[in-house]
């Protein structure tokens, strides 16, 4: 929901102050929550603090964004998109025996069903986004977002989203149905790692037909260092006798990985007990477990966040003003005591400006720790690839490139995208370890963490063409006998000479024999430097495939890289400024109340008074918040 313009009210001061106004509140946020965040930004506006009036703007922002995303991920045709439309208990999203998602589709809570589709168009210019979203009718979704509607994603969407009026998704819950991955590293792997690195959990999806395969669990392991909730679901129970054999198994797998619940369903079972109203087979089908969790593991946990990041801005809000005002209350009825307090505001205050300035030990600490991460990202990232590129010199110089091109292509597109995946996952767990080591230096415990997200590989690849085609170096039969009579010309012309001289003829068994030699030895030769051709050109094309996504990919980093060193900047630079702030104004009051005529003096200082004595009704109000629930794993 878009935020209401501040509003003025009025002030003698020359600056108008802003407001803190009443707006939609994520449902199930305590409303004591907003109702702190509304009565502390009146204060904040009365004191004249307009830069703390910001912080409580940008916090009511974050408690009206009701968005809790959850991925749905997997292999292709393993259930996702039923798993979803069983949960909502509607026909979201596209489901056939020949509908495969290709395009990223999120359900969400709308008072009518309505489909919508974001386009991918040229900027218009510096700012523009190249993004625009289409109302399209829901029934044609399949059209957009399913491999046989948008073959290639020729419509060049980056996404669609579909709402619809259901009660589970009324709390914020955003269900994301991704495209399948296919394979461990398959290209489709990128755009959900993607997903997954602004997804509140994770839900992987697989059916019970067979145990984990290789690519799925090292797709779990990968989105368990990006997200941090991640769950796992065993699909179509109904068409596998066998699927508790499978369920054994699969829980050995995640014994081995972590600690991930695991819920068997029936999305068939689910949608029949919702048609016949029967809540045993509603049971029987298993979603209960799993919608519980999406309650209480995934929307509550994320609410718990919002509440604290909210409660800890209005406790420093209070702080802050309460420094002020106390300071200033001391010195009007302690004047003998200003010196000393003035003294040592100013002390603080010099403490203050230091760590606003750039060579502050944060500041000089981030920039150093940008600096050595965007190096060691880029000898990650060349590390890998030239990996990747050495493994297919040798496949290359082990056989004939050209009949197995394909696959090779193939190959070497799963790897880069596999070795592009790695680093950016370790791209977002370093920038996560490098804000927590400037957080340590700001005083950690004082302070909250920024929120960045920088795992995301989406449109990495984009501007990188595929490999190309390449000649297989199959010859038609008119061309090997072209090379072979090419070859065999010079063998029978020479030896039909030689004969010659004893009486026989040009065209004679010696001199055809020979022919037959030579121009077997010319076909070989011929094939072998073909090879050594065609290998060469592959290699090439291998490099400078390499080489074009190692610059893009370089490039991209530096730039999530830099987002970090500014989100970090922006966000302990924004404190400090506030700090300093709040030690300014302490150390103004201090020096006006020296020369305060007494009746002023008692006047200010019953204000001061009223003013902190409603700080602290308000610091009574800010309640302690339980520590978020831990999803359990939940059987049948």
């Amino acid at each position: 929901m878009s935020d209401p313009a501040p509003t003025p009210v009025p002030s003698a001061d020359p600056v108008p102050r802003r407001v803190i106004v009443p707006d939609a509140v994520r449902p199930s946020v305590p409303p004591t929550i907003a109702g702190l965040v509304e009565e502390v930004g009146r204060l904040a506006t009365t004191a004249g603090r307009t830069d703390l009036v910001e912080r409580l703007l940008a916090t009511r922002r974050r408690l009206a964004d009701p968005e809790v995303r959850v991925v749905v991920v997997g292999e292709f045709k393993q259930g996702k998109s039923k798993l979803i439309n069983a949960l909502v208990n509607a026909p979201a999203c596209p489901i056939d025996d020949d509908v495969a998602t290709s395009v990223p589709t999120s359900v969400g809570y709308g008072d009518e069903p309505s489909a919508f589709v974001f386009r991918k168009t040229d900027p218009a210019g510096p700012g523009d986004e190249g993004v625009v979203r289409e109302e399209i009718p829901l029934e044609n979704l399949a059209d957009y977002v399913s491999e046989a509607g948008n073959p290639g994603n020729e419509k060049r969407l980056v996404g669609a989203e579909v709402l619809v009026p259901r009660e589970i998704l009324r709390g914020g819950l955003r269900l994301v149905d991704s495209p399948g991955v296919g394979s461990l590293d398959s290209a489709s792997a990128l755009s959900t790692l993607s997903a997954l690195s602004s997804a509140h959990a994770v839900l992987l999806v697989s059916d019970a037909s067979q145990e984990y395969t290789e690519p799925e669990v090292q797709l779990l392991k990968r989105a368990m260092r990006i997200s941090p909730n991640v769950a796992a679901v065993l699909a179509k129970t109904d068409l596998y006798p066998e699927w508790r054999s499978i369920e054994a198994i699969d829980r050995g797998h995640l014994e081995g990985i972590g600690e991930l619940p695991l819920f068997p369903v029936s999305s068939d079972l689910r949608l029949l007990a919702a048609a016949e109203q029967d809540r045993e087979l509603n049971t029987e089908s298993g979603f209960p477990a799993l919608v519980a969790h999406l309650r209480a593991g995934v929307l509550q946990r994320a609410e718990a966040i919002v509440a604290r990041s909210a409660l800890h801005d209005v406790s420093f809000v209070v702080e802050q003003m309460t420094l002020s005002a106390r300071t200033e209350l001391s010195a009007l009825q302690n004047p003998e005591g200003t010196p000393r307090l003035i003294a040592e505001l100013e002390d603080a205050k010099a403490k203050a400006d230091d760590f606003r300035s750039r060579s502050s030990r944060w500041q000089v600490a981030l920039a150093d720790g940008i600096a050595d991460l965007i190096a060691d990202m880029e000898h990650d990232l060349r590390d890998r690839l030239r990996r990747v590129q050495r493994e297919a010199e040798q496949a290359i110089d082990e056989g004939d490139p050209g009949p197995i091109w394909d696959q090779l292509a193939e190959w070497v597109d799963q790897r880069v995208a596999s070795g592009v995946s790695e680093t950016f996952v370790w791209t977002d767990e370093r920038s996560k370890w490098l804000t927590e080591e400037i957080a340590d230096i700001f005083a950690r415990e004082q302070f909250e963490l920024p929120t960045i997200a920088v795992g995301s590989t989406e449109g990495l690849l984009d501007p990188v063409d595929r490999l190309p085609d390449f000649d297989p170096g199959h010859l038609s039969a008119g061309e090997k006998i072209y090379i072979g009579v090419r070859g065999s010309y010079g063998g029978v012309l020479m030896v039909g000479l030689a004969t010659g001289l004893i009486g026989m003829t040009l065209i004679n068994p010696l001199s055809l024999l020979a022919g037959v030699l030579v121009g077997r030895r010319a076909y070989r030769e011929d094939m072998t430097n073909r090879l050594t051709r065609r290998r060469f050109e592959a290699k090439n094309i291998v490099r400078r495939y390499i080489d074009e996504v190692t610059f893009q990919v370089a490039k991209q980093l530096k730039d999530r890289l830099r987002i970090v060193q500014r989100t970090n900047r922006d966000h302990f630079g924004a404190i400090a400024d506030q700090t300093h702030r709040s030690l300014s104004d302490a150390v103004l009051a201090a020096k006006q109340s020296a020369g305060t005529f007494a009746a002023e003096r008692d006047g200010r200082a019953r204000e001061l008074t009223e003013q902190l004595r409603t700080l602290e009704l308000v610091a009574r109000k800010v309640p302690q918040l339980p520590p978020a629930p831990v999803p359990q794993a939940v059987g049948r």
